[in-house]
């Protein structure tokens, strides 16, 4: 993971908000609590409504990149381990291996509301991707 690029405006309670470029994201080891590797960022999907992050796309799985897919992981599900340039993902590896996935060659469209759904129904929480 690149360096933390900047930051943005300091909140009332001092605290700062840490950027990082969606660039330095992509490819990125992801590792869950335990440390164990699970899979590397692919893509960043973008709530335009809501000019935040809503999925990470996680390539998880297969071997030598075969057989494996593509997981949409809410943003919300990860932390960023700023000392080893990782992130964390904080779902359990055997709940990411049932967790609904999409091929590699076929992503679902941003408008198909099933697929959404579905990841949201499976994550728990309020991720619904424009509300």
């Amino acid at each position: 993971m690149a360096e933390v690029t900047g930051t943005g405006k300091v909140t009332g309670t001092g605290t700062q908000t840490r950027v990082l470029t969606a660039r330095s994201i992509m490819g990125d080891d992801v590792v869950n609590t335990a440390g164990e590797h699970v899979g590397d960022i692919k893509d960043l999907m973008i709530d335009v409504k809501m000019g935040s992050i809503a999925y990470a796309v996680l390539d998880f799985g297969g071997f030598l990149g075969i057989g494996g897919k593509y997981f949409a992981v809410p943003w919300q599900s990860f932390t960023v381990d700023e000392d080893n340039k990782r992130l964390v993902l904080t779902i359990s590896k055997e709940r990411l291996e049932k967790s609904p996935g999409f091929d590699k060659d076929h992503w679902p469209m941003s408008s198909d509301a099933q697929f959404y759904t579905s990841i949201n129904e499976y994550y728990g929480g309020d991720t619904s991707v424009g509300h």
